[in-house]
C-alpha cells in the first residue's frame, strides 16, 4: 500500500466527510492549546520579533478545524506583540498535507478567513498570506530557516508506510490483525516500533533544516503512556475493527487473505520514545511533554436527530455510531483502496455494535501526547548514536 496515494480524510462535507465528523481531533486542539500559546509567547519573549514570520501547520488536513487553528495562532502572537507595542509582523502561513488531501475545500474557505481577519484588523493583525504545501512531512518542505514556528495535530501517529517486515514470502506475520494487538508476535511489536523511530527522526531532521534559531514546534498526537504498546488505550480501536472484518470473513463477505494481508501506517508512541529519538537527532530541546485523556467521541453528549417537537421521531445517536463515523472519515480511504469500497457500510455498522459492546463493559480512552520542542542554536547540535 503506497501511504502517500491512499491516506486520506473523507472530502466533502457529506454525512461520512472528515469536515463533519472530526469532533475527536477538535477536542484535541482545544485541549492541547495551552502547550501551543505557552511556546508562542515564550519564542515571542526571547526572540526579536521578525517582520516576516514563518508559520506552517503539517498535516492540516480540510474542515472547521483547519483555518481556526491558524485564526488561534494569528491572534496569540498579535496579542503578545500588543502587550510589547509593537506591530505585528506580517504572516506566511503553509498548509501542508499529502497531494490527496481535500485542498480545494480549504481554499474555497480562504476568502471568509482573509475578510475575518480585514474585519480583525483593529486587533492588530498584519498581512496574512496562506499557501498549500503538498507533500510528506517525512522529508524537507521548505527552504532552510523559513520557518518560526511549526504546528501539527493529529497527525504523526500516521507512519510515512507500512512497516516493511510485515509481510514475509512465508506470509503475514500480524493474521487477523490490522495493526498491534495482545496476540501479535514480539517482531510484529519491533518492526512498527522500528518504523516510527526511523520516520520521527526524518521528522526531525527535516524540519531542523526548515526552522530557525530559538523556532518552536508544538505537536499532538496518539500514543500511550506506557512502554507496553498492546495497551487498550493506543490500539483497541484498530482491536475492534479487525473484529468487524473478521466477522465478515466468517461469513464469507471479505476474503481472508485480504484481512492477513492489510496493516495499517499508524504508530502510537510512548514518551520514552519520543524523548530518546528527540535526544538521537539532537536539533531540538523537548521544552514540555504531556498526556492527556480523550474520549473516543470527543466527550460529545447524546444527541437526537429527527427534530420537529414531535419525541417519537427522536432517533438517538449511539456512542458507536458517533466513533463509526469518526473512524470511518479518517481510514475509510485506505480500507476502500485494499478491500472495496462496497463492504464500507457495512463494515461500520459492525464496527459500532462492537464498540457500543465494549463501552457497555468497560472505558477506553485514547491518549493524546502534546510535546513542545526548541530549536537548539547551532553550536549545540549533536546528533548521537545512542
Amino acid at each position: 500500500m503506497e501511504v502517500m496515494q491512499v491516506l486520506h480524510m473523507n472530502k466533502g462535507n457529506g454525512e461520512t466527510s472528515y469536515a463533519q465528523n472530526s469532533k475527536v481531533q477538535g477536542k484535541i486542539l482545544s485541549i492541547a492549546k495551552p502547550v501551543m500559546e505557552e511556546a508562542l509567547v515564550e519564542m515571542l519573549s526571547t526572540n526579536y520579533i521578525p517582520e516576516s514570520m514563518g508559520i506552517a501547520d503539517l498535516g492540516c488536513s480540510s474542515g472547521p478545524n483547519t483555518l481556526l487553528v491558524i485564526s488561534e495562532i494569528l491572534d496569540i502572537v498579535c496579542a503578545k506583540c500588543r502587550n510589547l507595542g509593537r506591530p505585528a509582523p506580517e504572516f506566511r502561513v503553509s498548509l501542508n498535507d499529502l497531494p490527496t488531501n481535500d485542498f480545494n475545500s480549504i481554499f474555497a474557505s480562504l476568502p471568509a478567513f482573509y475578510n475575518k481577519l480585514n474585519l480583525d484588523k483593529g486587533s492588530g493583525f498584519g498581512p496574512c498570506f496562506v499557501s498549500g504545501i503538498a507533500g510528506s512531512f517525512y522529508g524537507r518542505l521548505f527552504p532552510s530557516k523559513s520557518l518560526h514556528f511549526l504546528h501539527s495535530s493529529s497527525s504523526l501517529h500516521w507512519l510515512s508506510q507500512v512497516p516493511a517486515g510485515l509481510m514475509t514470502s512465508e506470509g503475514a506475520k500480524n493474521k487477523g490483525k490490522m495493526y498491534i494487538s495482545k496476540s501479535s508476535p514480539q517482531c510484529v511489536l519491533d518492526e512498527y516500533s522500528s518504523q516510527f523511530q526511523k520516520d520521527f527522526s526524518l521528522f526531525l531532521r527535516s524540519r531542523a533544516e526548515e526552522t530557525v534559531q530559538g523556532g518552536r514546534m508544538a505537536l499532538s498526537f496518539m500514543g500511550r503512556r506506557t512502554i507496553d504498546p498492546t495497551t487498550e488505550e493506543s490500539c483497541h480501536h484498530w482491536e475492534l475493527l479487525s473484529r468487524a472484518l473478521m466477522s465478515m470473513v466468517s461469513e464469507g463477505l471479505v476474503e481472508e487473505e485480504k484481512l492477513d494481508s492489510f496493516n495499517t501506517p499508524y504508530y502510537a508512541p510512548c514518551p520514552e520514545e519520543l524523548e530518546l529519538e528527540i535526544q538521537r537527532e539532537g536539533s531540538f530541546f523537548v521544552d514540555r511533554l504531556e498526556a492527556f485523556e480523550v474520549d473516543w467521541d470527543g466527550g460529545v453528549v447524546d444527541n437526537d436527530i429527527g427534530g420537529g417537537g414531535d419525541e417519537t421521531t427522536f432517533c438517538t445517536i449511539t456512542m458507536g455510531d458517533r466513533v463509526a463515523k469518526t473512524i470511518r472519515a479518517v481510514v475509510e480511504s485506505m480500507l476502500e483502496a485494499h478491500f472495496g469500497g462496497e463492504i464500507m457500510d457495512d463494515l461500520f455498522r459492525r464496527f459500532a455494535v462492537l464498540v457500543d459492546d465494549h463501552f457497555s463493559k468497560a472505558s477506553t480512552k485514547y491518549i493524546n501526547l502534546a510535546i513542545s520542542l526548541i530549536k537548539k542554536p547551532n553550536d549545540m547540535i549533536t546528533h548521537c548514536n545512542i
